[in-house]
């Protein structure tokens, strides 16, 4: 479906249904919607059903539309669950399938912003899946936005309606959103114009 607005595709979730973080990236995806950008959210339970990857091998369909979304994306959202310290393997296999973006003439993610959101129980694990986000984003040649968002769910409970306990929290996934969305406009607003 081709529109005139940049598409802004969130990845992230765990296998629970309603996890906080898979609400929280639904957060931030609202608030690229209402900045103008089409969104795509592949949630846990989408993410769940995806093979182990597994590089030369034919994809399932549910692979190539992930790796179709992100070909036309000019903006991602990932959001991982902090475990052990670092990105969920759930959310790191998705990430592992964009290698079949290494030979497309925008390979990865080269020069598409990319917002990050991190959620454990507790504030240790945020920090760290942050850094490994940034990472990984850095590596596939994207733009990690400024603010990253980092939710402790021992103390910021999110619900099915889009709010939390803790206003602060959806401020910050609402800031993710929107830095997200302002880059993808504007980089979509000067391609326009060439």
């Amino acid at each position: 479906m081709h529109t005139d607005k940049p598409l802004i595709v969130g990845i992230g979730g765990t296998t629970v249904a309603g996890s906080s973080t898979e609400r929280a990236l639904q957060i931030a995806l609202a608030a690229a919607a209402d900045a103008g950008a089409d969104v795509r959210l592949f949630g846990g339970e989408t993410l769940a059903a995806l093979p182990l990857y597994t590089p030369g091998i034919a994809r399932a369909e549910n692979e190539r539309a992930l790796v179709e979304a992100v070909r036309a994306a000019s903006g991602v959202i990932i959001a991982s669950p902090g475990y052990h310290g670092s990105v969920s393997g759930l959310v790191k296999n998705a990430i592992d399938l964009l290698e079949e973006t290494a030979r497309d003439p925008r390979p990865y993610l080269a020069d598409v912003p990319v917002g990050l959101i991190a959620t454990a129980y507790g504030w240790q694990a945020t920090g760290s899946t942050v850094a490994a986000l940034r990472s990984i984003a850095h590596a596939l040649r994207g733009w990690p936005t400024p603010f990253a968002a980092t939710v402790n769910s021992a103390q910021a409970k999110l619900d099915a309606e889009g709010g939390c306990s803790d206003p602060a929290v959806v401020d910050q996934l609402r800031l993710v959103g929107r830095q997200v969305a302002a880059a993808a406009l504007r980089d979509h607003a000067m391609r326009a114009a060439a």
